[in-house]
């Protein structure tokens, strides 16, 4: 039960997801009831205990030829609010073994640490560098976290057409700006999924135009659940942009606990095994 971003609920649903999100002082920017029920809603949306993926990453320049890579992600909810999870990329030879490994906790925190195969450790990502480009893409490492509903104010902003499909915008702005990269998310909630398809990011003071863009290209029921299966981030400022594309997804195989460790981060034969 998480929100998306992506991006880790969004995130990792298509690697897309975990991801809703100060002003607290002006009205503008007040809780709604509204706003803050389809948060909840897409946050307890029904999505398994358990999740694993085997995607491809594609990073696009403005010009250039894309640099394609290739990874499994795996996710565990815990019974207490906990959610775990780890990303193994396997290809190309550069990246190979590399991988993240985040446990977030249900005040909200999170603890975060990166395995890089030439320096045969892994190493703790800072609360400073939630900002951070994962390795090299669009996904910031924030965006590999899960977000409790109350850690932003939530605002029913109206409803549209999207995609010819009917969505819900919710705007979500940090109760405390420091605990965000971002001064404010604005989501376009695909209604009958649940599933955000698009969420615009906002840096902080730059309310005029997002920074970056989520979209959802394609979404499926996979063993009934909604899954994102395509979807990309866009760099608004540069044009970078990273697409992930989910090819297996499974749901609820009894992932154990041991795989979301730092012995599983640093050794690729114990993580391998729980392959999809």
């Amino acid at each position: 039960m998480h929100q998306l971003v992506v991006p880790l609920r969004w995130i990792l649903d298509g690697l897309v997801l975990s991801v809703l999100t100060a002003l607290i002082a002006s009205p503008v920017f007040a809780d709604t009831a509204p706003g803050r029920d389809l948060a909840q809603r897409v946050y307890e949306r029904p999505d398994g205990k358990d999740m694993s993926t085997r995607s491809t990453m594609v990073l696009k320049e403005k010009e250039g030829e894309p640099r394609v890579r290739e990874m499994f992600t795996y996710r565990l909810d815990g019974e207490r609010g906990e959610v775990h999870s780890l990303i193994r990329f396997t290809a190309p030879a550069d990246i190979r073994g590399t991988g993240l490994l985040t446990l977030d906790h249900p005040d909200g925190s999170s603890d975060q640490w990166v395995y890089l195969p030439a320096l045969d450790r892994s190493r703790r990502i800072s609360t400073e560098r939630k900002g951070g480009r994962f390795v090299g893409s669009d996904i910031f490492f924030e965006d590999l976290q899960d977000r409790k509903v109350n850690m932003d104010r939530h605002r029913l902003l109206r409803e549209e057409q999207l995609f010819e499909m009917p969505t819900q915008v919710l705007e979500s702005v940090p109760v405390e700006p420091g605990n965000s990269t971002y001064g404010k998310r604005i989501s376009w909630i695909h209604t009958p999924s649940l599933l955000p398809l698009r969420i615009d990011f906002y840096a902080p003071g730059r309310d005029a135009q997002p920074i970056k863009r989520m979209e959802v290209h394609r979404i499926e029921q996979v063993q009934g659940y909604w899954t994102v299966m395509d979807n990309s981030i866009t760099d608004l400022d540069s044009g970078h942009r990273t697409r992930v594309v989910a090819k297996k997804v499974s749901y609820d195989r009894g992932l154990p606990a041991s795989l979301f460790t730092s012995q599983s981060l640093e050794d690729v034969a114990r993580e391998r095994v729980h392959r999809p």
